[in-house]
């Protein structure tokens, strides 16, 4: 009986927090952020409403920079008064702390950072700006996730 798999009796072999540990801990580190950015820009930034919260993204960066963050809708409530500067201001935040954490971490660039969310969104808002600098965003997200599964920590 102990030794098939999902038959042990209690208390032998791996406990469930030890065999969660042994998984990868971040299962979507191929996240397409051209794709996100143009939806996100052509949905006013709702579809990260959304996204940010039921596709986990939220609780990945939280977990990533160590710290629980400020909620997205929140940010995006507090934009809506200052025609979404706060918003950006707030992904421009988080994206130099992501970029701290990939150097940190010793991920190879180029990163994401606040001078490159802030600019794409503001001087490229014609011309597709905010999904590229979406898109460099996921990809420094993407990197970091895939050091830290690869390392197997945080």
């Amino acid at each position: 009986m102990a030794g098939k798999a999902g038959l042990l009796p209690f208390g032998e072999g791996m406990s469930a927090q030890a065999e969660k540990d042994t998984r990868m801990r971040f299962e979507h580190t191929n996240r397409p952020g051209f794709l996100l950015g143009l939806v996100d820009f052509f949905t006013a930034g709702l579809f990260f409403l959304f996204y940010m919260q039921y596709g986990g993204v939220q609780d990945e960066i939280d977990e990533i920079l160590g710290r629980r963050t400020q909620r997205y809708r929140v940010a995006y409530l507090l934009g809506i008064p200052t025609l979404f500067l706060y918003t950006l201001v707030w992904m421009a935040r988080i994206a130099e702390e992501l970029k701290a954490k990939a150097v940190a971490l010793g991920v190879p660039g180029p990163y994401t950072s606040y001078r490159h969310m802030f600019g794409w969104n503001v001087y490229g808002l014609l011309l597709a700006g905010p999904a590229v600098a979406t898109k460099r965003f996921f990809d420094t997200l993407n990197k970091v996730e895939r050091e830290l599964n690869r390392r197997n920590e945080i």
